[in-house]
């Protein structure tokens, strides 16, 4: 089970190649992909109304949906938020540091194209698709 991050997505409805977007090409038909909802928030935030959302809409909805934060998930994200601090480094958003979370309490890989994810990597453990 793979989570793919809003910085594939953002690129991947931009029609950006790299080697994240190639990569969630080929996950699209060979994998269970994970459809975290603050993700989804985060990517049609920034959608305009019309064709476009409503096709992007369209490539979501059959994506299995996961609440990723809740009374479980909040204190440990919490807690690695700190271990983050103590290790010097300072994560830019508080939902990457959830999205992290969660794909670690849950065994699921994190497609991403996003420093902050890397950091995590190396501190917390996260496992991470690379293209």
């Amino acid at each position: 089970m793979v989570m793919v991050d809003t910085s594939v997505w953002i690129d991947y409805f931009a029609n950006r190649k790299s080697p994240e977007t190639d990569l969630l090409e080929h996950l699209t038909s060979r994998s269970e992909i994970i459809l975290g909802d603050l993700i989804l928030v985060e990517v049609l935030q920034g959608l305009k109304a019309g064709p476009h959302l409503q096709l992007v809409e369209a490539i979501l909805s059959p994506l299995k949906a996961q609440s990723l934060c809740g009374p479980e998930i909040a204190p440990i994200a919490a807690a690695n938020y700190r271990k983050l601090r103590q290790s010097g480094i300072t994560i830019r958003g508080t939902i990457d540091v959830v999205i992290a979370t969660w794909c670690i309490e849950n065994g699921a890989m994190l497609l991403h194209n996003d420093r902050d994810f890397g950091m995590m990597e190396n501190v917390l453990g996260l496992t991470s698709w690379r293209g």
